[in-house]
């Protein structure tokens, strides 16, 4: 595209910030802190961003997301990353899996999910330069044809997603019969009264005020709030816990029902093309560093960014009120004093929060908060294959499996790449990409738990769980002759011994968690937060959320800075008017002490 280097990119940003900002009432999206910026003629000092410098420490999504919006306003930005920029989000290598001229497999953390839902990070990628993309990497988004709900030793529900200009799956005569067997045999398991029932639950937790979701819905878990432990299994697996884990990747059992309620409201308004910026459903067209994280590098790069990669920040240091330093230990192992007049830290909150002294906790409370802030293993596995899986489209549920995987084979998405002639040894053909979101439950292979098993015994286990709910009516989709070999994620080590470990846990949602997840904005003056563990209006830890936490940081620091640069837009999950003028009414309800107007009990 064309593209006319840093200063030209940083003076369209400015001005097409500036627009957003007066145009973001009738857009529905809000700048966070644009009524508390000086105005320009208030003759109060301007502040110089490039003599400003900022320390972003992480390098995931949240800490590139800050560094790109930092440098476009023109602040020195320095960011230190322990690993390997992108994060969780981000691909790599697997070890020694290359011949000839080809690249490396393609292995992840887990595959990425870049739902319509979300608009911040979408508004990222869109400006970030890619050769021949318009819109910039937001062009690499695949929009998936349909999905599945895999049961075991019963008929597959499988769904088209529908979306305007998406071409429908083709379906064979089998398909069609096998889609409907599904669906009838659905229909005569699921009792009427039950789903009608959830539909109720569904339509109270819609019209609820937001007082009554904060409080009374965020103590309330899912399975709960759904009485799930009364219903058939059917109405178990499918509503309560397949919505739960395709939605939110949690327990059904304990995650919140305002977190599962938002999203699942999120995702309805998607489907029904409000407020999305896209289909409910999108996946990258090419491995993940490929397609987004080099190219977003690159471009940072470009803007003045400095990246140091390997190291690894320690602790803060705390006196007279303020972050006087970062404690960091470098690629060598020696520790360094690394000083900045912000920061901006952008790591998990399971790493942040070692960094934290008392004195700092003590000087902003709402960090010693984050001590109950609860993280779970959620760790990818990929099996590359010799010819291509029969399975949808899309991804697929595994909801019979012990272990809850979720997968979806990938090569047929990244149309632009010839997967044995661009990876590995020529041989493999498909990458199937399966998150493991349940570690402490038995297998069917061995009687273990995923943390019990070896590696390879993680790999045969999920394997096994795979072509139970895959294999079964009669087809096979996954064959052992098929297998060319697999990649489990290096964060996750010592597992088969009595102390495994996982550098990459999920951040999840039991009820409560709401009220421990800290603001952009600490209270110490040179220090803000960013990562999806940071408050922002998608409850969720997810990719937006990181990206949004990051902007409302950024805005802190054009604040507390006094610049006059155009702040970060942050947009809110979309909020349809009619519903809204139902939660009016019901927030007088709740004022009285009354229940939603819908809720039978």
């Amino acid at each position: 595209m064309g593209y006319s280097g840093a200063a030209g990119s940083t003076r369209r940003t400015l001005v097409a910030g500036a627009a957003a900002v007066g145009g973001a009432a009738a857009l529905g999206v809000t700048a966070s802190s644009a009524a508390a910026l000086p105005a320009a003629d208030d003759g109060a000092p301007r502040a110089d961003p490039a003599k400003i410098s900022v320390a972003v420490l992480g390098g995931g999504v949240a800490g590139l997301t800050a560094a790109h919006e930092l440098a476009e306003r023109g602040f020195a930005v320095t960011v230190y990353e322990r690993r390997a920029l992108g994060g969780k989000a981000r691909s790599m290598d697997v070890p020694n899996s290359a011949k000839g001229n080809r690249k490396p497999l393609p292995g992840e953390h887990g595959f990425r999910f870049i739902p319509g839902i979300y608009h911040n990070l979408p508004d990222t990628m869109r400006r970030i330069p890619f050769p021949g993309n318009a819109n910039g990497v937001w062009d690499n988004l695949a929009a998936p044809r349909e999905m599945s709900f895999a049961r075991t030793g019963r008929e597959d529900i499988r769904m088209p997603i529908p979306w305007p200009g998406s071409e429908p799956e083709k379906l064979t005569l089998d398909d069609i019969a096998r889609a409907l067997t599904a669906l009838l045999d659905t229909a005569f398991n699921l009792p009427a009264h039950e789903v009608a029932y959830f539909v109720n639950r569904a339509l109270v937790f819609l019209t609820s005020c937001d007082e009554r979701r904060d409080t009374t819905w965020e103590s309330t878990p899912w399975w709960e709030f759904v009485r799930a432990a009364k219903m058939s299994k059917d109405y178990q697996r499918i509503l309560a816990i397949g919505v739960t884990r395709n939605i939110v990747a949690t327990k059904a059992e304990e995650a919140s029902t305002r977190t599962v309620g938002t999203l699942g409201e999120a995702f309805v308004f998607n489907a029904l093309g409000q407020g999305a910026d896209g289909p409910p459903d999108r996946v990258l067209n090419a491995p993940t560093n490929e397609a987004w994280i080099d190219p977003w590098v690159t471009h940072l790069t470009s803007l003045g960014v400095e990246f140091k990669i390997g190291w690894s920040v320690r602790q803060l240091g705390f006196a007279g009120g303020r972050v006087t330093k970062a404690v960091i230990e470098d690629p060598d192992g020696a520790r360094r004093d690394i000083t900045a007049d912000h920061y901006v830290q952008a790591m998990p909150v399971e790493h942040a929060r070692k960094t934290w002294s008392a004195e700092l906790k003590a000087a902003d409370p709402q960090l010693a908060r984050c001590d109950k802030l609860e993280t779970d293993w959620m760790t990818g596995i990929q099996f590359y294959l010799t010819e291509r899986p029969p399975t949808v489209k899309g991804h697929f549920n595994c909801i019979d499996s012990p272990w809850s995987l979720t997968g979806i084979a990938q090569a047929g998405h990244w149309p632009d790449r010839d997967f044995p002639a661009d990876y590995g040894d020529g041989v493999a053909v498909d990458c199937l990409s399966v998150d493991i979101s349940e570690w402490d439950k038995p297998g069917i292979l061995y009687g273990k738990t995923a943390k019990q098993c070896t590696r390879d015994e993680v790999a045969k286990e999920v394997w096994a769980q795979l072509k139970a709910a895959l294999n079964d009516t009669g087809k096979v989709v996954l064959s052992d002759g098929k297998l060319h070999s697999w990649f489990l994620d290096p964060g996750v080590d010592g597992i088969g011994t009595p102390n495994p470990t996982n550098e990459d846990e999920l951040l999840i949602h039991p009820v409560g968690t709401l009220h421990n997840r800290p603001s952009a904005a600490t209270k110490i003056p040179n220090l803000c937060l960013a990562g999806d563990y940071v408050a922002v209006p998608i409850d969720l830890a997810t990719m937006e959320g990181a990206n949004t936490s990051a902007r409302q940081a950024v805005n802190t620091v054009l604040e507390r800075v006094g610049s006059d640069a155009a702040p970060c837009t942050v947009a809110s999950l979309f909020r349809a008017p009619a519903i809204e003028l139902l939660k009016r009414h019901d927030r007088t309800r709740y004022r009285l002490g009354l229940r939603n107007a819908l809720d039978l009990g």
